[in-house]
């Protein structure tokens, strides 16, 4: 079977939630899924092994941030990105196209491609489609994704529109540099449908990526400060374009309400930073809402972060000890709040995926948030 390729399995009869089996060289994803983001290879604080004592089935990568460093000749020598990181599961790399047009005074957008300067030293780079093929190509992700603007918010109509049509040029360009080679066997192309707020641009966008053809879909440029209200309605006006037989990913969403909220529209993939960003920040999110684990109130509760939670931080450790080192500015903090807060964002994916088999999706919905919203 072919890298990238969906196996639609159950299909809820309450609302547009569904179940699958995404396909690849290193394993099978069972969706819906959230995928842990490492940025450069490694998902902050966190080590491989204890990343896979989760229930983690794919990890997400930046190739901007890997070229820049450690650069493409260590990764190749390392013999791709799984090996070098010790993962050995599937990966997806995400073309860096985000970063790049969020450097604003630092990049030049034509055509042809993107003029920028590292952030890291300031030295000038030039990415165009095929260059960004070649270098997610190079890293050996299982997943990776075409190179397009990431539309900013807010935008005109008119810049919309043509940002959006840039990128759907930029797509029939990667999809051409992508099949030059053997590629396909071990890797799978998505497309990315973008178009800023605007229905009439994501449906035009949705439909042309299909004329296109991909393995897979991306929904991109939300979460760039548009309004809840507006990123659910760009969801629910854009899913139902996108092909049922094939997986269909929002990127970079993942609070609770918005992975539920996404999947009963048809949504089937996600990342996100902010379980580990929240977590070295202080807050756990937990069956009973978030908290703020450097409040003064939790230096004497000898209980666990989540009373429902199996990781390494709930069961070994209480908020007490954790608000301790947290004050302390105790490394392991960090950790333990970063890896329970990605094992809660998996093990919710695992809940919402055990409610659609059972066709109990709203029921199982109102129960979760009956007991998240108690604190928040």
């Amino acid at each position: 079977m072919q890298c990238g390729n969906f196996e639609l399995l159950k299909k809820s009869s309450q609302c547009c939630a569904r179940t699958g089996k995404l396909y690849t060289t290193r394993g099978v994803i069972n969706t819906p899924v959230f995928m842990p983001v490492g940025t450069l290879g490694a998902v902050k604080s966190i080590s491989t092994e204890q990343l896979k004592q989760t229930t983690a089935q794919i990890i997400l990568a930046n190739s901007y941030h890997i070229y820049l460093r450690p650069g493409l000749e260590i990764i190749k020598k390392a013999g791709g990105i799984q090996k070098f990181n010790s993962w050995n599961k599937p990966m997806l790399t995400d073309s860096g196209g985000f970063q790049v047009f969020s450097l604003n005074d630092f990049r030049k957008i034509k055509e042809e491609g993107v003029w920028f300067k590292s952030h890291i030293d300031g030295s000038k780079h030039f990415i165009s489609p095929e260059i960004s093929m070649q270098i997610q190509k190079a890293i050996g992700a299982d997943i990776i994704m075409c190179f397009d603007e990431c539309t900013p918010y807010p935008a005109t109509h008119s810049y919309a529109k043509n940002s959006m049509l840039m990128s759907l040029n930029w797509a029939k360009r990667c999809k051409e540099e992508f099949y030059k080679d053997d590629s396909y066997k071990t890797q799978a192309l998505f497309g990315i449908v973008q178009g800023s707020v605007y229905d009439d641009l994501r449906k035009e966008s949705a439909m042309r990526m299909q004329d296109i053809d991909f393995v897979g879909y991306a929904i991109g440029g939300v979460s760039v400060g548009e309004s809840k209200e507006e990123m659910i309605k760009v969801v629910e006006n854009t899913a139902p374009y996108l092909p049922e037989n094939k997986a269909r990913y929002l990127m970079g969403v993942g609070m609770p309400e918005d992975i539920w909220n996404c999947i009963e529209r048809g949504i089937d993939m996600f990342d996100c930073v902010i379980p580990t960003r929240n977590g070295r920040n202080g807050q756990a999110f937990t069956t009973y809402g978030k908290i703020n684990i450097k409040n003064g109130e939790y230096k004497d509760k000898f209980e666990p972060l989540d009373p429902e939670c199996d990781c390494q931080a709930c069961k070994g450790y209480t908020k007490a000890y954790i608000n301790h080192l947290f004050r302390s500015q105790e490394i392991l903090a960090l950790t333990l709040l970063s890896l329970h807060n990605v094992n809660f964002m998996l093990k919710l994916t695992d809940i919402i995926r055990k409610a659609i088999e059972n066709d109990n999706f709203y029921e199982a919905k109102k129960a979760f948030f009956e007991k998240y919203y108690k604190n928040c």
